[in-house]
């Protein structure tokens, strides 16, 4: 068995040795968004001659609005492995010393947002695991329905499973392959056939990186190229892993392809090899990814999902035109969606709330007064602009309703006369259980009222969602090559029935 070196600062395995608290973190007053929970980012890059450890760093860096709760880097060395994480944003886990303490020639990184085993340092990700060949260490983005059932498999084996994640676990279930004789690509290939849900996974090993994605691809992963990058006889030396294509940029890498569905990548000295290893491989890219989550400036189908938004806002303003003065929008994720509805519709766009980028994770609770405000820590409206103005205001999604009502409330008290809300998806109706937290169904505000019911509950003069058909149809794609199982409740996947039952209340509301 190859030596598995420790970190010289904290060991890579081990939950002691991380230096923040391995406790739950307090929970904030009605801290609950009203916004669908962020997945995970995952990066990896394959650069013998380059400083990995940092490269992977500022491609965290723009996975970050993918989860905010941990970090984490493993970077591989001959035999060896380094790794890092911590509880907190990128920025705050790793220094400019940390960094330099991580020698290797590929690297694997991983920003959480925890969907799957709670919020603890202990749950950060890389998972780091021991093998026959050595140790291995995987990013994953995603959720899996059958991780209770893996889990009791695993158990039954004597893995000593240290986490509360289904990550950790199909990191063991790689092992356990090797360690039956596999080598690491026919190893690899073994585990995910035993996993069931959404996994896009960079996996670091001692001999090179493994990227995967279910075989529905329900969760994005794409490959780059280090565009000055030294080239071999196979093509580039030098590859780059991410969630979303706006982590290559930061790095200066060129956008290749997405990896697809079913599809393992093998990254080497000798290049890239890929492998089919799902024969019942079915694109669903989860349309939440191309509506909200991921960043407006990421390439999907050869375009930012800029445009695809702004093309919601014109379907919006075509589906349920409104007679107002201005449109205006719930920044930022709601921006693109309203310049689209002006432009369709021909009326000003213009700034009605102001938002303080600045406001992360407090634990400082405020004042019994201040909480009555509402949204005013992160949203403030122009009063100069919304008095005397029938307003239309357009966001991407209602989850709870919490925060569009106390929006509608701030804006009236600002002037405006007329408050008229769109919103550039379908109502939100069903959990989701491939790693976007949405709560389960009786949360869900459009799960049990109508959009009229609604409409009355936030305090709008009117209330129009975009067509499920519109959304997709904008995409410029084939309809069935998404999940959106939040609006229609049909999974691609089968979810088993304790589990669908714990998320799963009643059915929706009619309109």
């Amino acid at each position: 068995m190859m030596p598995f070196a420790a970190d010289s600062v904290s060991d890579p395995v081990g939950p002691d040795h991380l230096v923040s608290s391995d406790q739950d973190p307090p929970s904030e007053q009605d801290a609950s968004p009203d916004k669908p929970e962020e997945a995970c980012g995952v990066f990896g890059v394959y650069a013998p001659s380059e400083e990995v450890a940092t490269l992977t760093y500022f491609g965290l860096y723009a996975l970050q609005h993918r989860g905010q709760e941990s970090a984490g880097i493993a970077t591989f060395d001959g035999d060896q492995v380094h790794c890092h994480k911590n509880m907190g944003l990128v920025s705050q886990v790793f220094t400019v010393e940390r960094l330099q303490q991580m020698p290797g020639q590929w690297a694997v990184g991983h920003t959480r947002y925890s969907t799957t085993g709670s919020s603890r340092a202990v749950n950060a990700q890389p998972a780091v695991v021991e093998t026959r060949l050595g140790p291995l260490g995987l990013s994953h983005n995603g959720n899996l329905v059958n991780a209770m059932s893996l889990r009791e498999e695993l158990l039954q084996r004597d893995h000593d499973l240290i986490t509360t994640t289904d990550s950790e676990m199909i990191a063991f279930a790689i092992a356990e392959a090797i360690n039956d004789g596999h080598g690491w690509v026919d190893g690899a290939v073994t585990a995910f056939r035993r996993c069931e849900g959404a996994f896009s996974l960079v996996i670091g090993t001692p001999s090179g990186i493994i990227a995967t994605r279910d075989p529905h691809g329900i969760r994005p992963l794409v490959l780059g190229v280090l565009g000055d990058a030294p080239t071999t006889a196979v093509g580039p030396a030098h590859y780059v892993l991410a969630s979303e294509s706006c982590g290559l940029d930061i790095v200066g890498a060129d956008l290749v392809r997405e990896v697809q569905p079913g599809e393992l990548l093998w990254i080497t000295a000798d290049g890239v090899t890929s492998v089919q290893w799902s024969a019942q491989a079915e694109r669903k890219l989860c349309v939440f990814e191309m509506i909200y989550f991921s960043r407006p400036d990421t390439i999907v189908n050869q375009e930012s999902l800029y445009s695809y938004r702004l093309r919601l806002g014109r379907y919006l303003a075509r589906e349920s035109p409104a007679d107002v003065d201005l449109i205006m929008a719930v920044p930022d994720s709601g921006i693109p969606a309203a310049i689209g509805f002006s432009q369709e519709s021909g009326i000003p766009y213009a700034e009605g709330l102001i938002k303080n980028r600045y406001v992360g994770r407090t634990f400082i609770q405020p004042t019994q007064s201040m909480r009555d405000m509402g949204i005013r820590m992160k949203l403030n409206p122009l009063k100069d602009v919304l008095a005397g103005k029938r307003v239309l205001i357009v966001d991407d999604s209602i989850v709870r309703g919490t925060t569009s009502g106390k929006i509608v409330k701030a804006l009236r008290e600002a002037g405006a006369t007329e408050v008229h809300m769109r919103i550039s998806s379908p109502p939100v109706t069903h959990p989701c259980f491939f790693g976007i937290d949405t709560d389960n169904q009786d949360q869900l505000i459009a799960a049990s009222q109508s959009v009229a019911e609604i409409s009355a509950q936030i305090g709008v003069d009117s209330l129009a969602y975009l067509t499920w058909e519109g959304m997709l149809d904008a995409t410029g794609q084939d309809p069935n090559s998404f999940c959106s199982a939040c609006f229609t409740g049909n999974y691609p996947v089968d979810i088993p029935a304790p589990f669908k039952r714990a998320k799963l209340k009643f059915e929706p509301a009619t309109a």
